[in-house]
């Protein structure tokens, strides 16, 4: 039986745990050949591991995404080496401080900006020319609620999300005409590490794992995917036109 995402080049940030991970392993079963980034050699070797074991291959990529030059030559080898990129997963974010804005520092606030924002914007720089060159360029970035519910002390993280989302849909009006369909996903509250540094008093049992939302996240990475300029909500398990504000 041909895997519906044979021979795909699939990339994806944040790959060493919680969704990324979940996302890459996915992928992989999927027959997908995954080109795993994170700052974690660890994580990325367990992930290695892991997608061996199920029948799939990975290209580990160690790299902080805030080297943006780093994303340039990983575009540059993915080109030498493959020519061309099936599917980009912008997953890597970080939290934040969980603070009033008038006590966070510049530094706190360009930490966030630069992997929620610029890493993703250096990402479209890069894997555009590669995902035109595919038959069937698909991309998504991971998104929050956080980002037009803009709750109090989480200010930089929401700020970067709604920034995120502008970026994506943007990019999905200039390649609404092309081969490549970009979309968001917002997954709501997950059973993650980030989730829990955010919220540590909620019960991580309650809410769904990774590998769940993982499997609405690969269908939108498929050639037969056809949506663009949207957004995936796993809570209500629908897809979602933006609205112009009122």
């Amino acid at each position: 039986m041909t895997l519906p995402l044979a021979s795909r080049i699939a990339l994806v940030t944040g790959a060493s745990r919680g969704i990324g991970y979940a996302t890459a392993r996915a992928l992989a079963r999927a027959g997908a050949h995954v080109v795993a980034v994170a700052r974690t050699q660890a994580g990325l070797e367990e992930l290695d591991d892991e997608i061996r074991k199920e029948g799939g291959a990975a290209t580990l990529v160690p790299l902080n995404l805030t080297d943006f030059d780093g994303i340039a030559r990983l575009g540059a080898a993915l080109h030498e080496r493959h020519g061309r990129l099936d599917i980009l997963v912008g997953n890597a974010g970080v939290a934040g401080p969980s603070s009033p804005l008038g006590h966070i520092d510049m530094k706190s606030w360009n930490d966030v900006m630069a992997v929620n924002v610029s890493a993703n914007f250096q990402l479209i720089r890069c894997m555009e020319p590669l995902l035109k060159m595919s038959d069937a360029g698909r991309a998504v970035f991971v998104t929050s609620a956080a980002a037009s519910k803009a709750s109090a002390y989480l200010g930089p993280y929401a700020a970067s999300k709604a920034a995120l989302e502008t970026l994506a849909r943007a990019w999905a009006q200039e390649t609404a005409s092309s081969k490549l369909r970009v979309n968001l996903f917002d997954p709501g509250p997950i059973r993650t590490r980030m989730r829990a540094s955010i919220f540590p008093g909620e019960d991580p049992l309650t809410l769904d794992t990774p590998e769940q939302v993982a499997e609405f996240i690969v269908p939108m990475c498929a050639p037969d995917w056809t949506s663009t300029g949207r957004l995936f909500e796993y809570k209500s398990r629908s897809l979602k036109n933006f609205r112009e504000p009122a």
